[in-house]
């Protein structure tokens, strides 16, 4: 059993733990404080929620939490350690993460406890908060930039909330550059059709998505231009989930415009917004975002309802939807766009995260969907 608070002492030495005061400052003055755990440093971020009540490595290594401080609502954390199988990308590319209670890991399967995990990443958290708390500060008033003092060092409060409030924040902001593997690699060898995925984030479950549909899957960097897409002679292109503000991705708005009508299109989450912008549609920031895994989406085609798993602070406008899209997938807490298609071309995509991970798996026919598009085309 892993019993270590990173290398400096035992997790059962809950006093000692309690005297790394640390504290979060939000933009709009509020203050939540709790002791640190992870790397020591300090940094600044936008505060979001996540209301899933497990899979807390998985939201770790998500790189669409790119920029964020993510608040687990869920009170005990840590209870089953962290592995690499559990991991979806190479790294962990969160601001930070916030926590109620950080519990001693009991599992079989840890290698490592959530502290080592964060340590060895250089990712600072915050435990013992009041998360409710924050979680309806957030509700009711909306994202905040923020800045979490773990250091140790001497900061006032004040100064936290003035650096909070100095930081340019998300929006307008390229995350899919910054978070992209960069190389072109291969995730299988072998398919029934051959797709090239984007990289604006890529989860490793979406890749698994797609080779267990049949698909030998290519990944591009995000900068790819439709000409190296179209190189690798792909029978479809996924375009993957990210981080940040998609009308900054212009590059990828630009080269999806250029591939539509030409190959079949699939997009997740971030993709999802960039083929709408690429059609003329606008995109625009919700309130708070949609962070968890228990979110009801209505497929309007088949009259079904999926629970899914969403992690997006934009979406697509409803009334700013260009004539040639059709909305196929609305949220049912809020009515947003979840899902869009082409009305003349092989292209679609949704809003949130059909490979689960974590999350339900009622909305994995998509995957099948994508692969039926290619064989029409085929």
């Amino acid at each position: 059993m892993i019993e270590t608070y990173g290398k400096e002492f035992p997790m059962n030495q809950w006093k000692k733990m309690r005297e790394r005061k640390a504290f979060l400052a939000l933009a709009n003055g509020e203050i939540f404080r709790g002791w640190s755990f992870g790397a020591p440093f300090d940094t600044v971020g936008e505060a979001v929620f996540n209301t899933g009540m497990t899979g807390y490595q998985e939201i770790l290594t998500d790189p669409s939490y790119a920029g964020q401080f993510v608040t687990l609502t869920v009170p005990e954390v840590g209870n089953y350690g962290c592995n690499p199988q559990d991991a979806e990308s190479r790294g962990l590319f969160l601001n930070g993460l916030v926590i109620h209670e950080l519990n001693e890991p009991s599992s079989y399967r840890a290698t490592e406890s959530l502290p080592e995990l964060l340590i060895r990443h250089g990712k600072p958290g915050i435990a013992g908060i009041d998360t409710r708390k924050l979680t309806v500060t957030l509700r009711d008033r909306g994202s905040q930039r923020a800045y979490l003092h773990v250091s140790g060092e001497p900061l006032s409060e004040t100064e936290a909330v003035e650096r909070a409030r100095a930081w340019e924040g998300l929006d307008g902001q390229d995350y899919a550059a910054r978070v992209t593997a960069g190389k072109c690699f291969e995730w299988n060898q072998s398919g029934d059709f051959h797709v090239v995925a984007l990289d604006y984030g890529i989860k490793y479950n979406i890749l698994r998505g797609l080779a267990a549909a049949g698909m030998r899957v290519t990944v591009l960097p995000a900068r790819s231009t439709a000409a190296e897409v179209l190189a690798q002679k792909p029978d479809g292109v996924f375009l993957s989930n990210g981080p940040a503000d998609p009308a900054a991705v212009k590059y990828a708005i630009s080269m999806i415009r250029e591939l539509l009508g030409k190959v079949p299109l699939m997009g997740i989450c971030l993709g999802h917004q960039l083929l709408g912008l690429a059609t003329g549609a606008e995109c625009g920031r919700l309130k708070f975002g949609h962070h968890g895994c228990n979110h009801p989406v209505k497929n309007l085609l088949t009259g079904q309802v999926e629970i899914t798993s969403q992690n997006h602070n934009f979406a697509l406008n409803p009334d700013r939807l260009p004539s040639c899209l059709e909305i196929t997938h609305i949220n049912l807490n809020d009515h947003t766009v979840e899902g869009v298609r082409h009305r003349k071309e092989p292209a679609f995509g949704v809003q949130y995260h059909p490979e689960s991970a974590p999350g339900p798996h009622d909305s994995g026919y998509l995957f099948t969907q994508f692969r039926n598009l290619l064989e029409h085309r085929s």
